[in-house]
């Protein structure tokens, strides 16, 4: 299988949002992720490390300007 988690990173730990996600979509500055189940959700924030090997996705929330 194909499919990653995906975490958010939160004062300098990872946090995990979404599994067996198959769909990540860049949509208004937010990323669009959709499962394999079929859960959707929309999350603020910029990639962080994208990890193949362990199919494991973190972002992070973009700073204030």
């Amino acid at each position: 299988m194909c499919e990653a988690s995906v975490y958010i990173s939160k004062d300098g730990k990872e946090e995990l949002i979404l599994e067996e996600v198959d769909i990540i979509r860049p949509e208004n500055g937010k990323f669009y992720l959709r499962s394999i189940t079929g859960e959707q959700m929309q999350v603020e924030g910029e990639i962080k490390e994208i990890s193949l090997l362990n199919h494991k996705i973190v972002l992070e929330r973009k700073s204030p300007r």
